[in-house]
């Protein structure tokens, strides 16, 4: 294919510059809707040994090349590796209920439990990136999403009021945590990312799910942790978080957030968030996954290229793609379309 993938047209929306050529950005894709698109069945790969890991980042990285972006998006996520987790799904508590939970759980052990298990990933996922691409990641979740699956997210209300003592201790031990794996990351694979992320969805429709102060308080602070850190290896930082979080959004740019991504049209129209926060940070997204799910792909198609023509004209740094994510249940040809009218805009202006 002609396609010269080349990341540094995603490095400009981190910097708040236009781009010479639209990129599209995705925060995760389902393997599952790879897999259909390419018709190769490797999503399970990802679980075997290196032979098999391989395989699974050969075609993951061909993924996104075949679709025209400029960079590959991955993470492995902390939660994946803590004992006992499970309670962010809801449902249950975590296994920090009380201070006898909290100093008996393993956090010394928890930076070599996560290297066992993420280091052969980054590795397969270094090998098999094409020329010209650079990956979009890192270490996944947020210090908020940590917290709720160690105690739970209704059973932090009450630790917060019950506790506030170590309601604060927890969330400095999360900060450390991630500040330890971040620093060992930082120093084991910086050279494969462009772009330093992670996710933590702090808010739903109406409101943060914490409330603003302790967010503040609590959450921010360790942001700024990873943040510093990650500047300091002169990589720019992406904060995904969903909902409606305006009410801390100018203290995650104090914290030195470059960019945002995520937004629904519940939440708010991504106008909204160009008008406010555009001649500031990087923009990504714009695209209701509602959109991709309900309507024909010939409206998705007509829609995307409508909006993003929009987005792309009215913000300084900006990168097209749905404003979520692409789970398993997203119709292939929602999808596609929205790959389709990324790529109709880009040949517009190339021939304008």
């Amino acid at each position: 294919m002609d396609f010269q993938p080349d990341y540094r047209h995603v490095l400009a929306v981190l910097e708040n510059r236009r781009p010479q050529r639209l990129p599209i950005y995705e925060h995760l894709i389902s393997p599952s809707i790879m897999a259909a698109i390419l018709r190769t069945d490797f999503a399970g790969l990802i679980d075997g040994d290196e032979s098999d890991q391989s395989e699974f980042f050969r075609h993951y990285c061909r993924f996104f090349r075949e679709m025209t972006y400029d960079t590959v998006s991955f993470e492995v996520c902390i939660t994946e590796i803590l004992p006992d987790h499970g309670a962010i799904m809801g449902g249950r508590p975590g296994p920090i209920q009380d201070r006898q939970d909290f100093e008996r759980y393993p956090w010394d052990e928890l930076p070599e439990r996560f290297w066992s298990h993420a280091e052969p990933q980054f590795c397969r996922l270094k090998e098999n990136l094409p020329p010209g691409m650079k990956a979009v990641g890192g270490i996944g979740n947020g210090v908020f999403e940590i917290s709720e699956d160690l105690v739970g997210y209704e059973y932090l209300a009450y630790l917060g009021v019950e506790d506030p003592e170590l309601f604060a201790d927890l969330y400095r031990k999360i900060g450390d945590l991630m500040e330890t794996l971040w620093t060992q990351f930082l120093a084991r694979h910086l050279d494969a990312f462009a772009i330093c992320r992670f996710g933590d969805d702090l808010g739903f429709k109406t409101s943060t799910l914490m409330s603003p102060q302790a967010l503040r308080l609590h959450v921010l602070p360790q942001y700024k942790r990873v943040i510093d850190r990650v500047h300091k290896a002169e990589r720019p930082f992406l904060l995904h978080s969903c909902g409606h979080i305006f009410s801390i959004m100018e203290d995650a740019i104090a914290a030195g957030i470059d960019a945002k991504h995520s937004n629904e049209d519940a939440v708010a129209p991504f106008e909204r968030w160009i008008d406010m926060y555009g001649d500031r940070i990087g923009l990504f997204g714009g695209i209701d996954l509602d959109l991709l799910c309900v309507e024909k792909p010939e409206t998705v198609y007509e829609r995307v290229v409508d909006l993003g023509s929009h987005f792309r004209a009215r913000a300084q740094g900006y990168a097209l793609g749905s404003g979520n994510s692409i789970p398993d249940y997203v119709p292939l040809e929602g999808y596609l379309a929205l790959i389709s009218a990324a790529q109709k805009i880009r040949a517009d202006e190339q021939n304008s």
